[in-house]
């Protein structure tokens, strides 16, 4: 006679996919307590040698789970998320639980209301336990911050796991929750996913409830799998009346997510879009994923759009998006960092020809990528997540690619804010690991899917199936 299964505890629960978890607590086979009681071991256990979580909120997180398992005792549940805890990024307001942008200025701020995409996360059932680490006011793909510190990656603690999201990736990879958000100006959903093995998606503009005029950052899933990070979106997609670029609700898109067929899929497949130093290293892995879908019976070709204009595009609206803090530089210019103030002063220097003749050209990218991903031609764009492997987390930024000068902060990401620019949705997916060395860890390296605009699902679905293949599962 076959034994009924049992639900994994403990340690296990906290390796268990947030689909799997999802599926236990509407059987009832588990608590949200339950769950929440493994997690908060674990965080315990494991975050003090890299300082993922920075703020937690045990109490309210507990008090939270146990409503929601008083709900589910009358056979009500409160969403797709009901009882999976989350920790969220600390850029985006939590209502009675500290939010400090990584900057001294805010160290103290304790806002009374949810950031959009938070509100949300709580209605489809999220348990918010805290808040992951993010550099300061997100800017830069490395976290640090004169509040917290450095985050470090599961994969090696000596390197830094990425950023803006890089706390959240960190977190996950080290299975101390099953999923996190993120949000992705340059890169800061993609890069800490490609730096800590995992699935990380960079949405369509106005899928999830965000800034309301702003068509650069965007707030997304990082998760373990793709099915999980599609999950995670179920949750915290929606519109929202406040926001005028907030799409009408399509959360029921990403539930039930499955692995696309591959056979025959289109691939457009570039290592460095015609003119970006990528490491010999990630070239290397990414090659080999390469023969993998070609195995697989993907058309694999050579092409890529033109998009080196895009440099210069992404820069002028990044530094006038930034310029909106110029209050801040003026009240308190010895608590910002120096890359952050001169990015700043860079958007307050632009004039608004330099804006306007910037706005045109993105739109005008978007019509490019639009048309060279069409019915008939391409499914997806490959490309690299990341120029580079994760580097020591006492580095502030990367200088050099291959012995070429990075002029300023962001430029050693132009892999991604190219992407940025062009507004379409994008997701990194783990391409495997670089050979370990005497003393060094086998590193990941991610490989960047750009779709159709709007295509998240498909996206995701197609993400699905490159995991199958690739064999990784983003935990350290």
């Amino acid at each position: 006679m076959t034994q009924p299964r049992r639900p994994p505890s403990g340690t296990g629960l906290c390796a268990t996919p947030a689909v799997e978890l999802a599926r236990l607590i509407r059987s009832r086979e588990l608590s949200a307590t339950e769950l929440l009681t493994a997690v908060l071991a674990r965080i315990d256990e494991v975050n003090p040698a890299l300082n993922a979580i920075v703020t937690l909120a045990a109490e309210q997180a507990c008090a939270a789970a146990a409503r929601l398992d008083q709900r589910a005792a009358r056979g009500s549940f409160a969403g797709p998320l009901h009882g999976l805890p989350i920790a969220v990024k600390d850029l985006a307001e939590t209502a009675g639980i500290r939010t400090t942008f990584g900057s001294p200025i805010f160290a103290s701020f304790v806002p009374n209301f949810d950031a959009p995409h938070v509100a949300l996360l709580k209605q489809a059932g999220a348990v918010v336990i805290g808040k992951t680490n993010t550099p300061e006011f997100g800017a830069g793909s490395q976290t640090f911050n004169p509040v917290f510190g450095p985050t470090r990656n599961p994969h090696d603690p000596r390197l830094t796991p990425g950023g803006s999201s890089g706390g959240a990736a960190a977190a996950v990879a080290a299975r101390m929750i099953p999923f996190a958000d993120g949000s992705d100006l340059a890169a800061s959903v993609r890069n800490p996913a490609a730096f800590c093995g995992l699935v990380g998606l960079r949405t369509t503009p106005g899928l999830v409830p965000a800034d309301p005029l702003d068509l650069l950052g965007v707030v997304g899933p990082i998760a373990r799998t793709a099915p999980d990070a599609a999950l995670l979106l179920a949750g915290m997609c929606g519109a929202d009346p406040a926001l005028p670029l907030a799409r009408p609700d399509r959360a029921g898109d990403f539930l039930d997510l499955r692995p696309a067929a591959l056979r025959g899929l289109r691939v457009a497949w570039t290592f460095d879009l015609g003119d970006l130093p990528v490491q010999p290293e990630v070239r290397a892995v990414l090659g080999s994923c390469r023969g993998v879908l070609e195995e697989a019976g993907c058309a694999v070709t050579d092409a890529a759009p033109a998009l080196s204009d895009a440099d210069e595009v992404f820069q002028v609206l990044r530094a006038a998006r930034m310029a909106a803090m110029a209050p801040l530089l003026r009240a308190y210019r010895d608590q910002i960092k120096a890359t952050l103030a001169w990015n700043i002063e860079k958007g307050v220097a632009l004039g608004g020809e330099q804006i306007a003749a910037a706005r045109a050209a993105r739109a005008e990218i978007f019509g490019r990528v639009r048309s060279f991903l069409a019915d008939g031609r391409y499914d997806v764009l490959a490309l690299p997540t990341a120029q580079v492997v994760p580097f020591p987390v006492e580095q502030e930024w990367v200088t050099e690619i291959n012995g070429e000068p990075m002029a300023t902060y962001i430029d050693w990401m132009r892999s991604c804010s190219r992407i940025t620019v062009s507004a379409h949705p994008a997701v990194s997916v783990p391409a495997g690991l670089t050979p370990p060395g005497p003393d060094a860890a086998a590193l990941p390296v991610g490989l960047q899917l750009v779709g159709r605009y709007g295509a998240d699902r498909r996206l995701l679905e197609i993400a699905a199936a490159v995991m199958e293949l690739t064999g990784r599962v983003g935990s350290a």
